[in-house]
């Protein structure tokens, strides 16, 4: 990379440091405009946008891309009215920032607070998904941070346009639009200068698939909160209801499965297997979905093509599913250690001590019960949208809202007070 690229990248991560100084101090009526007019220009420029996004997606299907990652590129006016309305739901949620976490007076009078305040400048590394860059910038100003995207080739053009609808709804607002950058021009080498830059980014959210977030945790000098694929289980015991096993793996695969919340793999118990199978297989089936199953699954549905351990190990992020069949719950728990990315898993049943066991021994950021994984996400959850779904175990786990973006400090007021 020239030394005028470095310098050009460096001036815009300090532009954006310079720009969280006064997010952090900013009133939470000042950041509210400010996304009110985010939600405002993304309608005016609808039309701007969806001409961006055709761009895009021509390019996308010269290089061939899938069916799920188009899917996941698309932006129409529809998609694009849904994530004004997002914005406008941040809105109303709760400004984490100032919030008092904890506090206390200490024996010597001294009076201590634990209060939420911003992370800083918050870097995202993100792949074929233009609505992630309206997700993660408004919730980043919501909570008082400055923002720098990488949102990949794919939506290169989408981006640009929804980095210049959000950049004119803070200055229109009297807040610095130098608090949304991005360095997609400067392709890869963006990337990894964002990812080595700690003295201008706090931290760094990766979310993408599981090779573009495992280059990231790799290579970052920065810190990294890390989002993960989702290799996600749905076991179907030996009591679940034939009508709720249906839809629920129905809906988890087919409703959108291009979505990390997306089912990827259906495990089933023998009790159950020539009850539930023929008519869960049947209709995902109809719905055009390729099933790949065990031996057992094989013996009940010949057509079925057979599963590999790669297979139990993949995301497809379309419309291909994975069936095995196990012979207690303890297999199943198992076989979902061995596989699963700690997304999200699910059970079917109507036994408590299973339902039960399940929640307590599934080590993921969201365990179900009787439920569609694809409930893991910002919005269901009441957050208006999310940052990603961290699979991780540090301050954050599970869909990332408006507090995940907040870090705390410590207030400590006395009079005159020293230490005896």
């Amino acid at each position: 990379m020239a030394l005028t690229d470095t310098a050009v990248l460096d001036a815009r991560l300090a532009a954006a440091k310079e720009a969280s100084l006064r997010l952090a101090t900013a009133t939470t009526a000042q950041k509210d405009a400010a996304l009110e007019a985010v939600a405002r220009i993304l309608r005016e420029r609808a039309a701007d946008i969806v001409a961006a996004n055709a761009d895009d997606l021509e390019a996308g299907r010269e290089r061939e891309l899938t069916d799920g990652l188009l899917d996941r590129l698309r932006l129409d006016e529809a998609r694009i009215d849904s994530l004004a309305d997002a914005v406008l739901e941040v809105v109303q949620l709760d400004d984490p920032v100032g919030e008092t976490v904890s506090g206390r007076s200490l024996p010597s009078g001294v009076r201590i607070d634990q209060v939420r305040v911003p992370l800083g400048v918050v870097g995202a590394i993100y792949e074929a998904r233009p609505n992630v860059t309206i997700d993660i910038a408004v919730l980043a100003l919501k909570s008082g941070n400055a923002v720098v995207l990488r949102g990949g080739t794919a939506a290169e053009h989408t981006n640009r346009v929804l980095v210049e609808v959000l950049r004119a709804a803070l200055d229109s607002v009297g807040l610095p639009g130098d608090a949304v950058q991005t360095v997609d021009d400067f392709g890869r080498d963006g990337a990894r200068h964002l990812m080595q830059a700690r003295e201008y980014v706090d931290v760094l959210i990766p979310r993408g698939s599981a090779g573009l977030i495992r280059a990231v945790v790799d290579e970052a000098k920065v810190p990294v909160i890390e989002t993960g694929a989702g290799v996600v289980h749905m076991f179907l015991d030996e009591s679940a209801r034939e009508d709720w096993a249906v839809e629920l793996v129905h809906n988890a695969k087919v409703q959108r499965p291009s979505v990390c919340n997306a089912l990827e793999t259906v495990l089933v118990h023998r009790a159950s297997a020539e009850r539930l199978l023929p008519t869960v297989l049947d209709r995902l089936a109809a719905s055009g979905v390729l099933i790949r199953g065990d031996e057992r699954v094989r013996a009940i549905r010949p057509e079925v093509l057979p599963v590999s351990d790669d297979d139990f190990a993949t995301e497809h992020m379309g419309l291909e599913i994975s069936v095995g069949v196990v012979d207690s719950i303890d297999d199943a728990l198992r076989h979902i250690r061995r596989f699963s990315t700690k997304h999200t898993e699910s059970i079917v049943t109507n036994d408590l001590g299973n339902a039960e066991r399940f929640l307590n021994e599934v080590d993921a950021a969201a365990v179900m019960v009787n439920a569609s994984t694809r409930f893991t996400d910002g919005g269901e959850f009441g957050f208006g949208a999310e940052v990603g779904i961290s699979t991780q175990k540090l301050h954050a786990r599970g869909p990332m809202g408006l507090p995940e973006l907040t870090s705390t400090k410590w207030l400590v007021r006395g009079a005159g007070h020293v230490r005896a």
